[in-house]
């Protein structure tokens, strides 16, 4: 780890009244984002190394490898770990799915397989996880259907989402269990995430807390529509927490390849950005228990390439060479 004096204020600290702050990790930013994770962060999610493809790549061959690098990273720094993601349509392996012979499985077996998985990965990190991503982007983006079509859903049908709950609480029955989507603040989403998750309670599945992606960008969502998103799901009673936050500093249409790196006005709007949403996640820290950023600096961002290949992204608090930004200024004078 680089021994480096800092002289600003530790995020955690910052917020230390108001709720957890978290960043994503994978192998390669545990060692080279090692002292900026240590100082600013109490809180970890494995970006990718806890996901099904990655735990389970075949049936019962299970690599844990990463994961557990990045558990026991958690434990060395005495950060708190959620678990990201268990039950997913996207990085699923076919085995999955299918038989020997390559036709799809029946839905009792496709529900046994999520039971072993889920028992064998939440148990593995039990006590050392605190809060499961249980189910993640089950609902259709656009038009009238409640959920996304996915071989879970044509399968399983939409029990599915329930027994993941069941079966991860029997697992650990000490852990926070999520449910996390994209586009959360965005009205026609927000309002099916309202009604699958008040199905959910209303069957009485365990299901503890809401994870608000947040990948959000300088100009959406407006800050009208965030706070009525965190007002309508906080009415569920349920915790609420910031999963995946990151600020990119392109609209998601814009499709530029020619910014090599982020002018004055740009960071001067990513500063009163983040401002603006942190002055409001203090508003609801009675309901939001933790915020994650997807990442820690901007040498490190999912963003670089996508959705524009060939193009760099600037999304995080602190820079390529992990000093801290305008952004991270302005938020730190919200401290008390």
């Amino acid at each position: 780890m680089t021994n480096r004096t800092r002289a600003e204020a530790a995020l955690k600290d910052i917020f230390a009244d108001d709720f957890r702050i978290g960043a994503a990790v994978n192998p390669l930013t545990i060692r080279t984002q090692e002292e900026l994770l240590a100082y600013h962060f109490n809180s970890i999610t494995a970006e990718n190394e806890m996901k099904f493809a990655s735990v389970q790549p075949e049936e019962g061959a299970y690599t844990f490898d990463e994961a557990d690098r990045i558990a026991a990273f958690a434990r060395k720094h005495g950060m708190a770990m959620r678990g990201h993601t268990l039950v997913w349509h996207n990085q699923s392996t076919g085995w999955l799915f299918e038989d020997k012979q390559g036709n799809p499985v029946d839905r009792a077996t496709l529900l046994e397989r999520m039971k072993t998985h889920i028992h064998t990965v939440v148990d593995r990190y039990k006590g050392q996880i605190y809060a499961w991503d249980v189910v993640n982007e089950v609902i259709a983006d656009e038009g009238d259907d409640l959920l996304r079509r996915s071989k879970w859903l044509d399968i399983a049908g939409p029990e599915f989402i329930a027994r993941a709950f069941e079966y991860a609480h029997e697992a650990d029955p000490g852990a926070a269990l999520f449910y996390n989507d994209y586009n959360e603040s965005h009205p026609g989403k927000r309002d099916k995430i309202y009604t699958l998750v008040k199905s959910l309670l209303d069957q009485g599945v365990p299901i503890h807390g809401i994870g608000l992606q947040a990948h959000w960008n300088l100009y959406d969502p407006s800050l009208d529509n965030i706070r009525a998103a965190l007002d309508k799901y906080a009415s569920l009673g349920l915790q609420l927490q910031l999963t995946e936050l990151d600020m990119s500093m392109f609209r998601f249409d814009d499709k530029r390849t020619d910014v090599a790196e982020p002018t004055a006005e740009m960071l001067e709007l990513q500063a009163e950005r983040y401002e603006a949403v942190f002055r409001l996640l203090k508003e609801y820290r009675d309901a939001i228990t933790s915020v994650t950023f997807w990442g820690a600096a901007d040498d490190y961002t999912w963003l670089n390439d996508f959705p524009v290949r060939g193009r760099k992204n600037w999304p995080f608090l602190f820079d390529e060479q992990h000093d801290p930004k305008p952004a991270f200024h302005r938020i730190a004078a919200l401290k008390g």
